[in-house]
């Protein structure tokens, strides 16, 4: 499985967190990124998002570039257990997959797949890795790219 982990663009500032939108620099780095993705030999075939909005929007921006579908998940949002992540990896036969979440998760779950623990490395805004993972598993994919705004 390929699988690129994307961090939400740019936020704007709201009373409740689920209601956060992207700023006009959230869209345009998250823009910059999926044209990145556009141009690389790697392209995925479905998106993960996040339902939290600031997460549905850049999914939906990614997903018109490159023209893939996007599905809500409910175990994405940003103190959700990187673990449940896995389960549902595990168990997918999509080859070329994109998840669209937030800090902490998108870390967490890097460092789970990569390095078989959960301490998190930091992600900017709209930033974007691309792992490849022979099997699904802790510690078993090696990080190949990494897509920065």
């Amino acid at each position: 499985m390929n699988l690129v982990i994307m961090r939400h663009g740019e936020a704007g500032w709201h009373t409740l967190d689920q209601q956060r939108e992207l700023t006009d620099a959230g869209r345009l780095a998250t823009a910059a990124v999926a044209r990145q993705l556009a141009d690389s030999s790697w392209r995925p075939t479905l998106i993960w998002s996040s339902p939290l909005i600031r997460a549905h929007q850049t999914a939906t921006i990614v997903s018109e570039i490159l023209n893939c579908p996007v599905q809500e998940k409910p175990f994405l949002t940003p103190d959700d257990d990187p673990g449940l992540s896995l389960d549902t990896l595990i168990h997918e036969s999509e080859k070329n997959l994109m998840i669209v979440s937030h800090m902490p998760l998108v870390g967490s779950l890097s460092t789970l797949l990569v390095d078989g623990h959960r301490h998190g490395i930091p992600f900017m805004t709209s930033q974007a890795i691309l792992l490849d993972m022979p099997i699904v598993g802790p510690g078993c994919a090696d990080l190949r790219d990494q897509y920065l705004p």
